[in-house]
């Protein structure tokens, strides 16, 4: 496959962009089930830059600065604005989701790293960890 196409993976995702010698290379997509996408520059294969840009809209880019020293607002402050002076915000969503220890907040549900599935917040499943792996492992990097 060469040129600017559309690659249906299975479970529902696609790739949709350029592609060379069958695979990604160029400007291309990702589109998951869930209305995320991952969009990046690729290079035989390889997504050499690029942002994941989530269902609600929210865009993570590695270089991104959220909820770090540089500007501590939640999501959810930067679209509706902080709150008068009165009770701090603590969580993003409130109220505030009982995470076990060693998993990992995805919005739905949590990530649990040994059983790599993200279940929802009582405990049902939701899906296999896919693409949300990467996400975390930059997360963990950035401390």
């Amino acid at each position: 496959m060469e040129g600017y196409g559309k690659y249906t993976l299975p479970k529902g995702a696609y790739y949709e962009g350029e592609m060379y010698d069958g695979m990604y290379h160029g400007e291309g997509t990702l589109h998951f089930p869930n209305g995320s996408k991952y969009h990046a520059v690729w290079e035989n294969g390889q997504a050499k830059n690029g942002e994941i840009i989530f269902s609600d809209g929210f865009r993570y880019r590695e270089e991104a600065h959220y909820a770090d020293e540089f500007d501590r607002r939640f999501y959810t402050e930067i679209c509706s604005g902080i709150r008068p002076t009165g009770r701090s915000q603590i969580v993003d969503k409130e109220p505030e989701k009982q995470i076990p220890d060693g998993c990992y907040d995805t919005g739905d549900g949590f990530y649990n790293p040994l059983t790599k599935v993200v279940v929802d917040y009582n405990g049902r499943f939701l899906r296999n960890a896919g693409a949300y792996v990467d996400y975390l492992q930059v997360q963990k990097s950035m401390g």
